[in-house]
């Protein structure tokens, strides 16, 4: 699994604890609201010390205000406080420096994070992968291989748990050995849907439940669109596999381009209504998937740079790589020395680079390398290296 070295959130003290927890519960208090309040008193501790007047100041309703004046909601934090501890849950306020950079930088980030699992995938390279609750065989398939060959390739794989797409993919990320994070619609204390239990403590053990919802809270059908918003506001890109049209993958799909997010589609039969969403989302200009390398050469720049790491270690080395091309090897290991990751070459630039090769071998040892996804060819004839 990639990132930068792992951020854990620091121990919240006992009072912040309460308070953060006493804030999340307050009634009629939006996510977008409470960001915006924070953002005045800075922490939750001056937010309940504050009198009706200022937070009414702060732009928050008489009730609203009342409520947190009163500390109505200490009572059930305690009892959140309590649950968290006995199930070694942790809470990430929105403040937290763990707290994912890209989450936080959406319309209406999360309050806190209610966290199970390693904390420092919060800053890991991810993708989220969701799809139909009642897919193909072919659907399921394709959403477990592509799962995990971007786990073979260092990239996180999000997705929210249900039953189908998002099983498959978490399931085919932990079969290649990677790292995986569940959303959830509920409290990360629950199970749902229920056959899922195995997955649910694996996941636990080796990757992390997420949700902005209590401890206990049940899974609610109205909590499952708005949990859409942080499956994509924490990935890099959002990948669909099949789904109908007015789909929670098609939800999703448009969080993701609202959020500034890359959309990805699986194509599929255009005589199944499964097919509409992610074959609508590629006429719409959505990146048309039938490899991991399509996902990750669309990637931030940076994000291939970290990857490179973990693809030395996880593909071997690049004379390994090169070994298809045969005698060609030297001449595939100087293209690739000449290419970038972040910038596209045009090939007349390689020729000009590579005057001791012919044109011909050039060409040719660029299209093996294509094969061999280690060059992507963009538009114009101009060349960029994947890895």
């Amino acid at each position: 699994m990639t990132g930068s070295a792992p951020t854990l959130a620091p121990r919240l003290t006992d009072e912040e604890l309460l308070h953060w927890l006493a804030l999340r519960l307050i009634p009629g208090l939006g996510t977008r609201k409470a960001v915006t309040v924070l953002e005045r008193f800075r922490t939750p501790l001056a937010l309940f010390r504050a009198s009706v007047s200022e937070l009414e100041g702060a732009g928050l309703s008489p009730g609203v205000a009342r409520a947190i004046q009163s500390g109505c909601t200490f009572e059930d934090a305690a009892t959140q406080a309590d649950r968290l501890r006995a199930t070694g849950a942790q809470l990430v306020p929105v403040t937290d420096p763990a707290y994912p950079e890209k989450l936080r930088g959406i319309l209406d980030p999360p309050t806190v994070l209610f966290c199970r699992g390693d904390l420092g995938l919060l800053s890991a390279i991810t993708v989220a992968v969701v799809g139909t609750r009642k897919p193909t065989p072919y659907g399921m398939a394709v959403a477990e291989k592509l799962a995990g060959d971007l786990a073979g390739l260092g990239v996180g794989v999000i997705s929210g748990m249900a039953r189908g797409i998002d099983t498959a993919a978490h399931r085919g990320t932990l079969l290649a050995g990677g790292k995986t994070i569940a959303v959830f619609g509920c409290g990360v204390d629950m199970v749902y849907p229920t056959e899922n239990r195995k997955l649910y403590e694996e996941i636990a053990a080796k990757g992390l439940l997420v949700s902005e919802f209590p401890m206990g809270a049940p899974a609610f059908p109205q909590n499952f669109p708005i949990r859409n918003r942080i499956v994509s506001g924490m990935s890099s890109g959002v990948l669909i596999v099949e789904g109908a049209q007015y789909s929670g993958s098609a939800i999703t799909a448009r969080l993701a381009m609202d959020q500034g997010r890359e959309v990805f589609a699986v194509p599929g039969n255009i005589t199944s209504k499964l097919s509409w969403a992610p074959n609508l989302l590629i006429r719409q200009g959505a990146k048309l998937v039938m490899d991991a390398q399509d996902i990750v050469s669309e990637l931030p720049p940076d994000e291939r740079y970290r990857l490179q790491t973990v693809e030395k270690e996880q593909r071997g080395d690049l004379a390994q790589q090169l070994l298809p091309l045969g005698p060609n090897a030297p001449l595939g290991r100087a293209i690739l020395e000449n290419l970038l990751i972040e910038k596209a070459t045009h090939i007349d630039e390689v020729l000009d680079r590579l005057e001791n090769y012919s044109s011909s071998e050039i060409v040719a040892a660029l299209f093996e390398l294509e094969l061999l996804g280690l060059v992507k060819q963009l538009p114009g004839k101009q060349f960029v290296k994947v890895w």
